[in-house]
């Protein structure tokens, strides 16, 4: 069984028959959803390929569930398509009850169908449709967001949040799912810095953005006569004079009490027989990272790598100096909301909000969630172990 592409204005939609539809979907106005608009074919969000592939299909069929085990609850549940992490990766399958209309979610787990459960997502296809539509809006900055283009700070941020929540509220008696709260807080997170360069880096920080995050004394700046010779890159050296970065960021410290080294001298103190790369006085130790694993910044181009001591191997960590105090300020923002919602956002779906986190961080800076040759990322660790509060298991670039 196939479904059908539709292009019409530029979009594409997918759209069922009366046929296709047969017996699974009794749901009126479900129905005549998926025969009519139908369902995105390009979205940020959410993807329906699988259904492109395989046609509705049941969760009792997708798992096979030899034994039974599989919730009553689930089993008649229609598979559609996945929500959209970094990199467009599917990480939670999209579940249509074709009874009331209602959409959810699930992880499949074939070797333990009975732990598998459902959370809710959306009350119908077409409050489904429109929160996807909204988010990819603001991801865009066009339709109902056109407005902020060029717009950016701490108040850009508030009132996009406070517009993307109201639109989610909108048609779910002001409780939307779990998902779309984090969505509203956490996804307007990428307006707080400007791109137009002035910098000479990938971000223009609000002045004192920082010091209003960690506190007043809290962000260290450097001089001149801090930075060895080789730090050559200007953007670098004018942001830690001007900006600075935290004392003390998540999994991460500055070396402050003495001058920075490149990584040579460093090691030329602590343990003169490591192996180090070839141009290792034209790296810079920011601080450590854990576990014998050092923050550096490349004098010559700025890059920001992680290097990592028991593997002496260099990985990309970020892209800059801009993009890393993000990082350092995206997680310590989100520990503030989640604080301020009363731990909301960490009851039960923290990997909903690892994937938002990571999508707002691909958004700003590649480089944070990109994959290196073994197919690492370091942030992407950092936010999915914070999940069940094993840190100490991350260990670099794992």
């Amino acid at each position: 069984m196939s479904t059908t592409m539709t292009t019409y204005a530029g979009d594409t939609a997918i759209i069922l028959t009366e046929a296709e539809l047969g017996p699974y979907v009794t749901h009126a106005s479900t129905r005549r959803w998926l025969t009519g608009p139908g369902l995105p074919g390009d979205s940020g969000v959410l993807s329906f390929a699988e259904l492109c592939r395989e046609g509705l299909r049941t969760v009792a069929d997708s798992t096979g569930d030899p034994d039974g085990r599989l919730a009553a609850e689930l089993r008649d549940q229609l598979v559609i398509g996945g929500l959209l992490g970094p990199g467009g990766l599917e990480t939670e399958s999209v579940l249509l009850d074709g009874a009331t209309g209602e959409v959810s979610t699930t992880h499949f787990l074939h070797d333990r169908p009975d732990l598998m459960d459902r959370r809710p997502l959306a009350p119908s296809l077409r409050t489904l449709v429109r929160f996807a539509e909204a988010t990819d809006e603001l991801a865009g900055l066009r339709g109902q967001f056109a407005s902020y283009v060029g717009r950016y700070g701490p108040q850009a941020v508030a009132e996009a949040s406070r517009h993307l929540l109201a639109v989610f509220e909108e048609g779910t008696d002001g409780e939307p799912a779990p998902l779309w709260k984090m969505a509203a807080l956490i996804r307007p997170l990428t307006l707080v810095a400007g791109r137009a360069g002035a910098s000479g880096l990938a971000l223009d920080l609000p002045p004192r953005l920082l010091d209003q995050e960690f506190g007043q004394g809290k962000v260290a700046r450097f001089e001149d006569v801090d930075f060895p010779a080789t730090l050559t890159h200007e953007p670098t050296r004018r942001f830690l004079r001007e900006v600075g970065l935290p004392e003390d960021g998540y999994l991460f410290s500055l070396d402050i009490d003495v001058p920075l080294q490149t990584l040579a001298e460093y090691y030329a103190d602590e343990n003169p027989t490591t192996e180090l790369p070839s141009h290792a006085d034209h790296l810079i130790r920011l601080g450590p990272l854990v576990e014998d694993n050092s923050l550096l910044v490349d004098g010559e181009t700025g890059a920001v790598l992680n290097w990592s001591e028991p593997e002496a191997r260099l990985f990309p960590l970020n892209t800059d100096v801009s993009t890393l105090a993000f990082t350092l300020w995206l997680l310590h923002r989100e520990q503030a909301i989640d604080e301020e919602s009363g731990h909301e956002l960490t009851t039960g779906t923290y990997d909903q909000l690892a994937m938002t986190m990571l999508q707002v961080l691909s958004t700003v800076d590649p480089t944070g969630t990109r994959a290196g040759r073994n197919g690492r990322h370091y942030w992407t660790e950092v936010f999915q172990d914070e999940s069940s509060g094993v840190l100490e298991s991350v260990g670099g670039v794992r």
